[in-house]
């Protein structure tokens, strides 16, 4: 863009009130010359906050039409036109064709730059025209209709395994080199599930396909990836194997391992799992932030609740069990509570399987069943290491439970997890694992289950209009509650189309009082347990979940999803 360009499109946007006269003399002085347009540096200096809103504008100054291509349709019969490798070098989206006039539309960000319209009649010798997009909704529409990866695999004729990462050495994701490899392609899945913030990666061999999908706030998403990908997955999981330092050899027998890697200036704990099916190797890839802090005011509870469980962690003996099915958010639970009461005066000793993140100032331990440390044998040396606080990852037998009620009958204050669908279940299940009432009424304190929901994208979410269906079964379990209108998700580019960004838990809380343990000791059911506590006040996972809908934090289905199990139950 010469001088006068910029002065005109620049006095167009002061005309028009975007910019202030002064803002354009400065955005005039620094900008960057041959290396970035003059919108860019209005965007870096932070002169525009609207970026779609000067888009039609300058589209109206080149005299050429603007695409908003996230609300265009697109016609997916038009891609191969343009080669993967090509819109990825050029950054344009092929948009439309007409074939009477032999004219392809395609979205640019650069409509006036001749080079990238010479470079695209290499592949379509007819006529181009370019239209005006944002260069990030071009970048994302190439992931989502190419596939992530799909330039890196379409410049793969053959590949043989990469070399491993030296053993100490974190990669950085987002340096990434030029040439294509395997390597290059899984580090673009990695980099494409951290910014959508994924906490897993499946990847799942079929008969004539491999399919990848990532877990957003609990769901799973399909991953656009190249259709040819298949082709790739020996090699895929050949790679990961070698970064995480297991037999590449080995395809019949399930392997575990991690590695590291750097992205954005945080380090990611990867947890690698393979496992052997009827077409190949499915690996899951947990994605861990090193960087993680925990902090109880972010669980999701209430005032009273915060302050239950406050006085649960300062009690100086007893056992505090977290019930839960696998990914509502135990762990998180427990290591916000270790981090809470992790001072210099106490010894805190941990035994997970396995241990998911570290954390300063306490000791932890993996099991590890092949050479027998396991919690039970763990449970009985660290007894030895004189601990105030003790956190077992699971109680899974008859003997891991009741060394850990031995160890809070000594005077030592222990965290662990169950898997149970709500906190009565939690004493059922000691007792089907052969545990006596009675030391289940002498050592534990309190009994907290929990679930993870979904939270509203704030930016998006829709507030409608409360039916006669859903005030029916809101009034089942919130009798006082009157509410004139909820919210539903809806979808956007900050949440990714998915309507909801994060999740925060829902808890009930059952603490062994003088009733409770009567009914324990008599050997009372759970449901019966539970309808006692109500009585008392317990709030169940339903009715949390209904305080989050009635106060806009999420949606009655989003609720329904995560607590039917409890309600079929």
């Amino acid at each position: 863009m010469n001088g006068s360009y910029r002065k005109s499109f620049g006095q167009l946007l002061v005309e028009k009130g975007v910019i202030s006269q002064a803002q354009l003399q400065e955005a005039l002085d620094k900008q960057i010359p041959r290396e970035e347009l003059f919108l860019g540096t209005l965007l870096r200096l932070g002169f525009i906050s609207d970026e779609r809103r000067v888009y039609p504008l300058l589209a109206d100054h080149l005299k050429v039409e603007y695409l908003d291509l996230k609300s265009s349709p697109i016609d997916r019969d038009v891609l191969p036109r343009v080669p993967v490798m090509m819109a990825t070098h050029y950054k344009v989206f092929p948009v439309r064709y007409d074939a009477g006039a032999g004219v392809l539309t395609v979205a640019t960000a650069y409509p006036q730059n001749i080079f990238i319209l010479d470079g695209l009649q290499m592949a379509h010798p007819g006529r181009i025209k370019a239209v005006l997009s944002r260069e990030a909704d071009i970048l994302e529409a190439i992931r989502e209709y190419y596939g992530v990866g799909a330039e890196t695999i379409a410049q793969m004729k053959g590949v043989l395994p990469g070399e491993g990462t030296p053993e100490g050495n974190v990669e950085d994701i987002e340096q990434i080199d030029s040439d294509a490899s395997i390597g290059k392609f899984i580090n673009q899945i990695l980099l494409e599930a951290y910014r959508t913030r994924a906490t897993d990666i499946h990847i799942e061999p079929y008969e004539r396909d491999l399919k990848i999908r990532c877990r957003i706030d609990g769901v799973l998403y399909d991953t656009k990836v190249p259709m040819n990908i298949w082709n790739f997955k020996e090699a895929i999981n050949s790679r990961i194997k070698i970064m995480s330092n297991l037999n590449i050899a080995e395809k019949r027998l399930p392997q575990d391992g991690r590695f590291k890697v750097k992205v954005g200036g945080v380090s990611l704990d990867l947890r690698v799992s393979f496992l052997p099916t009827q077409y190949g190797e499915s690996v899951v890839i947990r994605i861990l932030s090193s960087n993680r802090l925990y902090n109880m005011d972010e669980l999701g509870l209430n005032a009273r609740e915060q302050e239950l469980l406050e006085r649960l962690i300062r009690k100086p003996h007893g056992i505090v069990f977290v019930t839960g099915p696998t990914g509502s958010g135990k762990t998180t639970t427990l290591y916000s509570c270790l981090a809470h009461v992790n001072t210099a005066d106490k010894k805190i000793i941990t035994i997970e399987d396995p241990v998911e993140y570290q954390l300063n100032g306490i000791t932890q331990i993996q099991i590890n069943p092949a050479i027998h440390l396991t919690f039970s044998q763990g449970l009985r040396s660290m007894l030895r290491h004189d601990p105030d606080i003790m956190m077992v990852g699971e109680v899974r037998d008859r003997e891991t439970a009741e060394i850990a009620i031995q160890i809070a009958l000594t005077g030592h204050l222990v965290f662990s997890t169950l898997h149970t669908n709500d906190a009565a279940s939690g004493i059922t299940r000691l007792v089907d694992m052969g545990v006596e009432p009675y030391l289940i009424c002498s050592s534990v304190e309190c009994f907290i289950a929990q679930r993870l929901v979904r939270l509203l994208c704030p930016l998006c979410k829709k507030a409608i209009p409360v039916t006669e269906d859903i005030l029916r079964v809101l009034r089942e379990d919130v009798p006082e509650a009157r509410p004139q209108t909820l919210f539903e998700a809806q979808g956007c580019e900050a949440c990714h189309g998915t309507g909801y960004h994060g999740r925060e838990g829902i808890y009930e809380f059952l603490s062994l009082n003088d009733a409770i343990r009567e009914m324990v000791l008599a050997r009372a059911t759970s449901a019966q347990i539970t309808r006692k506590a109500v009585e008392q006040g317990m709030k169940t996972l339903l009715k949390h979940g209904w305080e989050k809908v009635l106060a806009g934090k999420t949606t009655p289905s989003e609720i329904m999803r995560v607590t039917k199990d409890d309600m079929n139950s």
